[in-house]
């Protein structure tokens, strides 16, 4: 495989809130974090930007000032997926007008179509927009499973270029690398399972814990992508109990205490997720300091 445009570690930003509205400022300064730390891309709008709470209106907003922001330094992935495929649409076609690099579409939740569906599903955007779509297999979310021999069709059609996957099953991951073929684009976004993931043939993360940690992070990447595993190994251990703290709580609201300890933006996520228990923050900071983040 040439070399991928969408490799390494790219934060799966979360979105700050100031007043019950976005904190448009907090945000680029997040963004500002990490590329400065050395991320190799950004992902505003996923699952830990509380998509499922924005707006429409503020969706596209954040997707706008990520873009703006990055000026082009690193690339862009848009989260732009929804249950309806005629608003997933909608949502890549406004990502690809703003100027993002590609768009991030989980699959259909709460329908659970059947895997001709979800077929069709991607087929119609790949028809509909001149992007390039990496698909977000998330089954512990979206009550729906994407099959490999499923992946292996749409990979076949133009903009379909790779995906997210979140099932933290490693035998998958090799198994779409040699179903897939050889362009086809492999992120994890399970962080504590990542290096296994890399190893698999992987090429990076969509990440929560660079919210909080984008140098660490990066470096564990630049490592695992120099194929340098015994210093890959090392930032696993040191990363691995934060990794495992984000989770602590329903996320992001650990994430997102974690940046308020820092004093990046509040903490306030809204509802119905509320704040990190008691628990959850001592297990975070306890974790941070184990990273060396504070």
């Amino acid at each position: 495989m040439s070399d991928p445009l969408f490799k390494g570690v790219m934060p799966a930003l979360v979105t700050p809130f100031r007043d019950g509205g976005l904190d448009e400022q907090a945000f680029v300064a997040l963004v500002e974090r990490q590329i400065a730390g050395g991320v190799h891309g950004l992902v505003p709008v996923g699952t830990t930007g509380e998509t499922a709470t924005l707006s429409h209106d503020e969706h596209r907003r954040v997707v706008e000032l990520c873009v703006k922001a990055a000026g082009g330094r690193v690339p862009v992935i848009a989260g732009a997926g929804s249950n309806s495929t005629a608003e997933a649409i909608e949502l890549v076609r406004h990502a690809k007008t703003i100027g993002a690099d590609a768009a991030l579409v989980v699959t259909p939740y709460y329908n659970r179509p059947s895997q001709e569906g979800l077929y069709a599903h991607y087929a119609a955007i790949n028809e509909a927009v001149q992007l390039p779509v990496l698909i977000y297999n998330v089954p512990a979310r979206t009550s729906v499973d994407i099959a490999d021999t499923t992946l292996a069709r749409l990979a076949k059609l133009p903009n379909i270029v790779g995906i997210k996957d979140a099932t933290g099953d490693m035998a998958r991951a090799t198994m779409q690398r040699l179903l897939c073929g050889e362009d086809w684009v492999m992120l994890t976004g399970d962080d504590p399972t990542a290096l296994g993931y890399m190893a698999h043939g992987g090429h990076g993360c969509i990440s929560v814990t660079s919210n909080v940690a984008p140098d660490l992070c990066a470096t564990f990447y630049n490592a695992a992508l120099a194929e340098d595993w015994k210093t890959a190994l090392y930032w696993q251990d040191r990363l691995f109990r934060l990794h495992k703290s984000l989770f602590s709580d329903a996320s992001p609201a650990p994430t997102k205490f974690a940046l308020a300890h820092l004093g990046l933006c509040d903490a306030f996520a809204r509802l119905p997720i509320t704040p990190a228990s008691e628990a959850s923050q001592a297990e975070v900071l306890a974790a941070m300091r184990e990273a060396g983040v504070v």
